[in-house]
């Protein structure tokens, strides 16, 4: 396949994933009485995330008051890590809550709000960096959807899991 070839699918690819999750994401910006994890189970697209949450014991934090900024990775973000990396987390969960509070940030924190700061901090304690060169990206993680909006705060998507910083 020629690069311009690899281009034009890897763009294809981008736009019908976009357009697909716009459309619901669209009826979730209208439903705001429905919570964070209320809003990512209807999503369809982060089934690892609420399994994680749930190992973690975090999905009823995630369903309280907040209001939380949630940095969701995708079911193929998750997919991204090493073989065995997620069972083995699955299987340690508080090594797990660690890597999931890595993804909340407190506050309600809008995509105009992101595109202003030069970091933000994690509720695992890690200060994330914010980087607005080619697109946005969180951490390391690109966002690909933001502003999800749900009664206790607000989920932006992302492509790759953010792992705390070794201490």
């Amino acid at each position: 396949m020629t690069r311009s070839m690899s281009k034009a699918l890897a763009l294809t690819t981008a736009l019908v994933f976009g357009l697909s999750f716009s459309a619901k994401a669209g009826d979730y910006e209208k439903k705001e009485k429905k919570n964070i994890v209320e809003v990512a189970t209807e999503a369809g697209m982060f089934t690892t995330l609420l399994k994680a949450a749930v190992a973690a014991d975090l999905a009823e934090t995630l369903s309280g008051e907040g209001p939380f900024t949630v940095l969701a990775p995708t079911d193929e973000a998750f997919a991204k890590l090493p073989e065995g990396a997620l069972a083995g987390l699955l299987e340690k969960p508080e090594a797990l809550k660690e890597v999931l509070l890595n993804h909340v940030i407190s506050g309600k924190v809008l995509a105009a709000d992101v595109v202003k700061l030069e970091e933000a901090d994690s509720l695992h304690g890690d200060s994330l960096t914010i980087d607005t060169e080619d697109g946005v990206s969180i951490g390391g993680a690109k966002v690909v959807k933001t502003d999800v909006m749900a009664s206790n705060g607000v989920i932006h998507v992302i492509d790759t899991v953010i792992l705390p910083k070794a201490e």
